[in-house]
């Protein structure tokens, strides 16, 4: 219980902490062109600009200016002896590297700590750290909403594959097999995309292949899940999964967060180090088993 207390001792401080930390996202100005005048005096239309998405994964103004501002916000004048992170950060971001990418492998282990944490103290299981921590990326590369669609489209073709062989007893190898569902996916995802005209999604033409694979290898997992133990685990976790990768999404895109790893990564991954070294010595009953025996429980 001590772990306990004091893992949620850390986090209540972390996020007293956070909102002194102030960031605003700057607002790109549209220049609306004047029309100059015709001797027929005819009207023209004006042109409507539709904003960037503000998206981690890709190098673009709305995302980078802003974080290279909180950057030139902060001066470090030298390097020892808790300012070598910060130099580091600049001296890469001189050398060209993105700033953007910068910020989400900061983030990484926070958002693996609050997996872990939601495992350690609520019960929620999942696939694992990897595959939620993987599948939050992609709903910042195109969004919660495309994500889940994606992801059930991907889920849905997947386990429909593997009913049709197991209905003809079409027997497989365990690889030949997967890729076999694999190519089905790709057909279902491959539909998805040509009806795009149609129902004229805009998240739709977002998509990479990089989500795309990452929603594979979940699905590997729904399948090996499934083959094991039994359809209702696997969607059990499933939804587990993707309620883990919504919450990391949060705090990847959350705005003060952002600053704080930027203005502040010695103190931010020494305070990660020390959770989950508190939250891994934690051995106490989770809260949805606390729910689960709460009659044991209130009857002592």
């Amino acid at each position: 219980m001590k772990s306990f207390f004091l893992v949620l001792f850390l986090s209540v401080m972390f996020f007293i902490l956070l909102p002194g930390v102030a960031f605003a996202i700057p607002v790109v100005p549209s220049f609306t062109p004047t029309p100059s005048a015709s001797p027929s005096a005819i009207p023209t239309e004006t042109p409507t600009v539709i904003p960037l998405r503000s998206n981690l994964t890709t190098e673009n103004p709305q995302t980078v200016e802003p974080l290279q501002r909180i950057l030139e916000s902060q001066k470090v004048e030298s390097v020892f002896p808790f300012n070598f992170i910060k130099v580091a950060i600049r001296n890469s971001v001189e050398a060209g590297v993105p700033v953007n990418t910068l910020v989400l492998i900061l983030l990484l282990p926070l958002v693996a700590s609050v997996i872990a944490a939601t495992r350690q103290l609520i019960g929620l299981r999942g696939f694992g750290i990897f595959l939620p921590a993987s599948l939050s990326v992609v709903f910042v590369a195109t969004g919660p909403i495309v994500g889940i669609i994606m992801f059930l489209i991907i889920v849905f073709v997947s386990t429909a594959a593997r009913m049709i062989l197991r209905r003809f007893k079409i027997k497989l190898q365990y690889l030949p097999r997967m890729a076999l569902i694999l190519w089905a996916v790709s057909v279902g995802v491959l539909s998805v995309l040509f009806l795009t005209p149609i129902f004229r999604f805009p998240g739709l033409t977002n998509v990479s292949i990089f989500a795309v694979l990452i929603l594979a290898l979940l699905t590997e997992d729904f399948i090996r899940i499934q083959l094991g133990k039994s359809v209702k685990t696997a969607i059990r976790l499933t939804y587990e999964t993707i309620i883990l990768s919504v919450i990391s999404y949060l705090f990847l895109t959350y705005s003060p967060i952002q600053t704080l790893v930027l203005l502040n990564p010695e103190v931010y991954l020494l305070f990660i180090l020390i959770f989950d070294v508190i939250l891994g010595r934690y051995t106490g009953l989770r809260v949805m088993e606390l729910w689960r025996f709460r009659k044991l429980i209130w009857n002592k």
